[in-house]
């Protein structure tokens, strides 16, 4: 059994539900057990949700945060205390369970993922992919100053360490930095993730687990064209659709466009 984590708002449970059919359909060999955490789901979304993922032969639970839960924790913006969740999964989650692989739901899973699922992660805290670009390490490296950051993580994907985070990972230490870094920070809890625990992150390939759509020529360019369309196809296991421009949107215009509506129309016309 293959252990998922999301944690998301009412917005988010189409383009979670079109995750989910791109997993299952891609991966039917294995059994999962969705983990949700959530503060504002109705009864009525997680009865569905439940329903679907039983429909494919996986189990749903949910776990509801409470609103006194984390209600001194500092926020920014439109960021909200739920950034925190994933970040602090050990301790929401059952006390037994030794890891987990969180997936944001913006994201199409194209192949097994197996083999990420069970990536010896030594005394990691977490595994996770950054991406390769120059300008993408340097702004953050300058920005997040004077933490040192080496590699900027893409906190989309992460498999965790659940019983090495219950040792190492202290709540308090994540309020403190956002509270003194309000200015600072542009993605919370990605910024967290990197300025605390970069050190104790194991890299994992960004081609293969967490494939950025929209670098799709830099890649394909920076590997003498190996990564063309078909090698993404066969090969990569996560497509990722980072940033604002979401390929449920009506004005989505990127590459994987196509794809991304193929499975959104088999998840949501068969649901």
């Amino acid at each position: 059994m293959i252990n998922l984590l999301v944690t998301l708002d009412s917005k988010y449970i189409k383009p979670l539900k079109v995750m989910l059919k791109s997993l299952f359909l891609n991966n039917q060999e294995e059994k999962f057990n969705i983990y949700l955490l959530h503060s504002s789901l109705k009864d009525y979304e997680l009865e569905d949700l439940n329903q679907y993922t039983e429909n494919h032969g996986s189990l749903f639970t949910s776990i509801h945060i409470g609103e006194d839960y984390f209600q001194d924790a500092p926020t920014l913006l439109h960021y909200t205390k739920e950034m925190y969740y994933r970040l602090l999964a050990f301790k929401l989650l059952p006390k037994d369970m030794e890891r987990i692989l969180y997936i944001d739901p913006d994201t199409l899973i194209i192949n097994p993922i197996k083999e990420l699922y069970e990536i010896d992660l030594e005394e990691y805290l977490f595994a996770a992919a950054y991406h390769d670009k120059i300008t993408v390490k340097e702004i953050n490296r300058i920005r997040l100053y004077p933490y040192d950051i080496q590699a900027y993580y893409n906190s989309g994907v992460l498999l965790m360490n659940l019983d090495a985070q219950r040792q190492h990972i202290d709540e308090n230490d994540i309020f403190a930095f956002v509270e003194e870094n309000k200015s600072k920070l542009i993605m919370p809890d990605q910024d967290i993730l990197n300025a605390l625990y970069s050190k104790n992150i194991k890299s994992i390939d960004e081609k293969l687990y967490n494939y950025d759509v929209r670098f799709y020529r830099y890649y394909k360019i920076m590997s003498g064209g190996l990564w063309d369309m078909d090698h993404v196809i066969r090969n990569t296991v996560i497509l990722h659709f980072c940033g604002k421009k979401k390929p449920w949107n009506k004005d989505y215009r990127g590459l994987f466009y196509a794809l991304y509506k193929h499975y959104e129309r088999i998840a949501l016309d068969n649901s």
